[in-house]
């Protein structure tokens, strides 16, 4: 798999605005006085839609939980009768007619923070089960079923394999097959091949099946820079990509939205105002869609653009 002469820079160069069409603030009711952001694309769940976000006092991480907000009236409220999960970053999929959710556990360990992706499926928001979990450390992994049945899973290592996060693929036979993974499985995926620069680090974020069977891939790349009080500052762009697993090959890496084209807008903190985290994407019939994401670690938007995906399904 090999994504060719791509780095932040030249993929910012080749960003192009006039493909957003619309930009709206996302609004919750039932958690006043802490922040939403991180969010799902809407799901259905027993027929109402939900969106899933991350929710959380702004002055400490540790204490983010995922709820749920369900849609009535075009308002999203929290759905009090849903669990809530000590967990960031969630993420929905449908595997088989089955609800698969996860997100990002925080384990505290001699003070030092742990992250770990963790799954759960059932038939529902409210019928969830715990059944598989990544390798510490490993956040972004996502899952697709693919067109062959089986189950194609991206993976993000860090560290002496990934250097500051890298893109992985594999696929398993199943769904229950995850949950027999070990940790050098997820290790061992061959990592997609590219440009980047060692302090660039990308991952996936919602992953689609398209009509020709290509993946479509939502993700993120970053990276650091200094602002001018020498203060290290994140920054986060959402990219699409898309990826023929018949040949390993993967094509049309773009980043379809920055921070400076949103309103202006709470951030967690100063060094965060320039991250943009994808959660997912609605596709319409009519060429455009809806990308939904978190802002600057403080607030949820939804995004009207041009259809990322839809030049490679021709």
């Amino acid at each position: 798999m090999e994504i060719k002469d791509v780095d932040i820079r030249s993929l910012l160069s080749a960003y192009d605005k006039r493909n957003i069409l619309d930009i709206k603030k996302v609004s919750f009711k039932g958690v006043e006085g802490r922040d939403v952001y991180n969010i799902t694309a809407p799901f259905y769940s027993n027929g109402d839609e939900y969106i899933a976000g991350r929710v959380e006092p702004r002055e400490n991480e540790v204490e983010s939980r995922i709820m749920f907000f369900v849609k009535k009236d075009d308002i999203w409220i929290l759905d009090k009768t849903s669990p809530v999960f000590h967990m960031q970053d969630p993420f929905v999929c449908i595997i088989n007619d089955e609800l698969i959710f996860g997100g990002v556990e925080i384990t505290l360990e001699h003070d030092a923070i742990n992250y770990s992706t963790v799954f759960f499926r059932g038939k529902d928001i409210h019928n969830l089960e715990r059944f598989a979990k990544g390798p510490c450390g490993m956040k972004d992994i996502r899952l697709i079923l693919l067109p062959q049945d089986n189950i194609g899973v991206f993976t993000r290592p860090q560290g002496v394999i990934g250097g500051k996060g890298r893109i992985g693929f594999m696929d398993i036979a199943s769904i229950d097959d995850l949950s027999r993974l070990e940790d050098k499985d997820y290790f061992a995926a061959p990592l997609l091949k590219d440009d980047f620069h060692y302090d660039e680090w990308l991952g996936v974020n919602a992953v689609y099946i398209l009509k020709n069977g290509l993946v479509g891939v939502l993700g993120h790349i970053a990276c650091c820079t200094e602002d001018a009080e020498k203060k290290s500052c994140k920054n986060y762009y959402p990219i699409t990509f898309v990826l023929d697993i018949r040949t390993n090959t993967s094509i049309g890496m773009k980043i379809i939205a920055i921070r400076d084209d949103f309103p202006v807008g709470e951030a967690k903190d100063k060094t965060l105002r320039n991250v943009l985290f994808p959660g997912g994407i609605v596709r319409h019939d009519d060429g455009t869609a809806t990308m939904y994401a978190g802002a600057s670690e403080a607030e949820s938007y939804e995004v009207k653009l041009i259809d990322p995906f839809l030049e490679y399904e021709k």
